[in-house]
């Protein structure tokens, strides 16, 4: 097979795929906002195309679907190596293209690579900074610095994104969801940080990890209690 006829195949693959995505989405959407979601501000601010990266607080898996049901773009998030090896999960998983994360596992490299090209193809990247839902109602827990590191690698924007209530809902403790209309998402404007592209360290990416979090921490009513 000839590689314009192997790209043709990926591109084929990826309508059918962004497609299967999109339907998931409108179905479960009026499922999702009916039952949890009280409150969305701030839609306009993801943008309509081009590479982005949402950042957000993480305190519970309907953060996920919250995000999901309510975006007007897939979402191709870091998910743990956990989703997809379960028997329903590994599916959605698959279908929806989200970024597999073996979280035990020296090497990233194959997560920085697919992180790369979700973002090459112009795709809307979802991240948790924190790495892992907050066992804690009010605060939350020290950031990672992928975040800072893909923005500047890339030169796209971070959308700061505050989630609130869902911790009430299905807590990391919690072994099945409460029906109670408790959402809140808040999305701030795009942050473009241009003035780090030509001049990027490890101390760098440590400044703007804070920033975001700040960011973060005002949008979700959060304590963020840490260090630059």
């Amino acid at each position: 097979m000839s590689v314009s006829k192997i790209i043709g195949v990926y591109k084929i693959e990826d309508v059918i795929l962004d497609s299967v995505y999109f339907i998931l989405r409108i179905c479960l959407r009026p499922i999702i906002k009916f039952i949890w979601i009280k409150n969305v501000v701030g839609i306009r601010n993801i943008p309509q195309k081009g590479a982005a990266i949402l950042a957000m607080n993480h305190q519970s898996y309907f953060d996920f679907l919250c995000l999901v049901a309510i975006s007007p773009r897939n979402i191709h998030f870091l998910a743990a190596e956990k989703f997809f090896d379960h028997w329903i999960w590994k599916h959605l998983m698959w279908l929806t293209r989200q970024v597999k994360v073996n979280r035990f596992a020296h090497d990233k490299s194959e997560v920085h690579k697919l992180i790369h090209e979700h973002i090459d193809n112009k795709k809307l990247i979802g991240l948790f900074p924190e790495g892992t839902r907050s066992p804690h109602e009010h605060e939350m827990l020290k950031a990672f610095v992928g975040v800072a590191k893909y923005s500047l690698m890339k030169r796209i924007p971070v959308i700061p994104v505050g989630i609130r209530g869902t911790f009430k809902v299905m807590s990391k403790h919690d072994k099945k969801p409460k029906l109670i209309k408790n959402v809140e998402i808040y999305i701030g404007r795009p942050i473009h940080f241009t003035e780090h592209y030509n001049n990027v360290s490890h101390l760098d990416h440590k400044i703007i990890t804070h920033k975001i979090m700040q960011e973060i921490s005002i949008l979700s009513n959060k304590k963020y209690p840490h260090e630059l």
